[in-house]
């Protein structure tokens, strides 16, 4: 089916979006002993010289404003085995962090357990983009787990996904 024209219809263009795969990651901050913290799957590196990476977040999201306050985030990028950690930062209003094991990042950033890798960051540019804001952040530390067997959280088609490890020539 071919759409065109200026009236695209906003579920024609997510789900045409859906078929991008996309990892999926949380974004996290601390301010003023408050936690906060939102799923995004809209996450990217932007620059190796400085290192900077980027994510968009709604304009209207709860979690950010605080974000904004603190300078700084955390991108906790999802192993497989965290589907759960998703969907709870997934939801609006709910106590997002109950039971969820984390620890300090040399920028005071919550590190979720079990995270895949993690990027420390402060706030670097913020644009206005439509419904959405895209942040960009300066990476100032980050680590790299060693757990070689563990998979990327993946989202396709509205689905959570798994990585066939097959290489292409």
């Amino acid at each position: 089916m071919l759409i065109s024209g200026t009236a695209i219809e906003p579920s024609s263009f997510r789900r045409a979006l859906g078929h991008y795969a996309s990892g999926i990651t949380v974004i996290t901050s601390h301010l003023d002993g408050e936690l906060v913290g939102f799923t995004c799957q809209s996450f990217y590196s932007v620059s190796v010289n400085p290192p900077l990476v980027s994510f968009s977040v709604m304009a209207g999201s709860a979690s950010y404003p605080k974000i904004r306050q603190a300078g700084r985030f955390m991108v906790n990028i999802l192993s497989g085995e965290q589907v759960g950690i998703s969907n709870r930062f997934a939801q609006r209003g709910a106590d997002k962090w109950h039971g969820v094991q984390w620890q300090a990042s040399p920028l005071g950033n919550p590190i979720i357990d079990g995270c895949l890798h993690w990027l420390d960051c402060e706030i670097h540019a913020e644009h206005v983009a439509g419904d959405h804001l895209i942040v960009i952040g300066e990476v100032k530390a980050l680590n790299l787990q060693t757990a070689a067997a563990t998979q990327p959280l993946l989202y396709f088609k509205g689905q959570y996904r798994n990585l066939a490890m097959h290489e292409v020539a």
